[in-house]
């Protein structure tokens, strides 16, 4: 990679990692439902009436809108109003990596490498560090909210993985017309009757938070994103994700005032040294393989 595609890849893990923080901002005022449904409102419309729709099947689009706008982000905007802060929920969320190798397992019969096996048990004890440490930062609710959306984030990786060839641009425009309408109804039966009055009464800040996770996080991120992974190997790329955490539990401390107490501290630097040779660690003993045969 390049200077400029380097640059680029560390500009998508600040808009990501930074947007755990941001979402904290719109929670304030508005409940987690109908910040998510607007969230994606804002995304589709009125740009479906502009973006050719992507070259796959309707289900896929359907699958994806579900599993990641409807359930995802749902479990995780209830998880962050009150029972998880920003920074652990960067952190946590991170699952998804180790239930998207599981599930590519089962579906796909994958195989598994030794480095991705110790990995995954390495994180697994990070996150086990969370389940028994249960404070003002996270609740034992919020844990499983959490989990439970990087579990739903996997499944949409999982119908993601099955398309070639895809805008991913396009793509994400038109899943982001799926979530706005179920979520708004869910809403107002759970959250409020009067869903307009929230949204009239809003402050400046609530609505800048909206359209940064609409537009920057969403449209613009996921348009680098999608670039990157079309003119790089996937393997150079997705190492970046790694980071996300990192600026998500930073910028909530800088923004938030948020703090990691020394057990969370111990199982995040578990959970991201498993993720990290759970995506890494072919690569790094091929290379050390390499290295080796050279000096032979």
């Amino acid at each position: 990679m390049n200077f400029i595609s380097v640059s680029l890849a560390l500009i998508v893990v600040f808009i990501w990692g930074i947007n755990f923080s941001v979402i904290k901002f719109g929670l304030e005022e508005l409940p987690p439902i109908l910040f998510s449904s607007l969230r994606f409102f804002i995304v589709a419309i009125p740009a479906v009436f502009f973006i050719p729709f992507p070259k796959t099947s309707v289900w896929n689009v359907l699958g994806v809108g579900v599993f990641l706008g409807v359930l995802k982000f749902s479990f995780l905007f209830i998880a962050m109003k009150s029972d998880a802060s920003a920074g652990i929920s960067s952190l946590l969320l991170q699952a998804q990596v180790i239930f998207t190798i599981i599930f590519s397992v089962i579906i796909f019969k994958e195989k598994v490498s030794i480095a991705q096996l110790i990995g995954m048990l390495i994180a697994f004890t990070g996150f086990g560090f969370f389940f028994f440490h249960v404070n003002s930062n996270i609740t034992l609710l919020g844990l499983v909210l959490i989990l439970s959306a990087a579990i739903f984030w996997s499944v949409s990786n999982v119908i993601m993985k099955q398309i070639k060839d895809v805008n991913l641009l396009h793509f994400m425009v038109w899943v982001s017309l799926i979530p706005p309408l179920p979520l708004f109804i869910l809403s107002c039966f759970y959250e409020s009757h009067e869903p307009l009055t929230l949204l009239l009464n809003s402050s400046v800040k609530t609505w800048a938070s909206v359209a940064y996770t609409g537009y920057i996080s969403t449209l613009v991120a996921f348009a680098i994103w999608g670039w990157l992974l079309k003119n790089y190997n996937s393997a150079v790329v997705t190492p970046f994700a790694l980071v996300i955490p990192v600026v998500g539990i930073v910028s909530s401390n800088i923004l938030l005032n948020e703090q990691l107490s020394y057990i969370e501290t111990i199982g995040g630097v578990l959970i991201l040294f498993g993720l990290s040779i759970s995506v890494l660690g072919n690569k790094i003993y091929k290379l050390v393989l390499r290295r080796d045969k050279r000096r032979v």
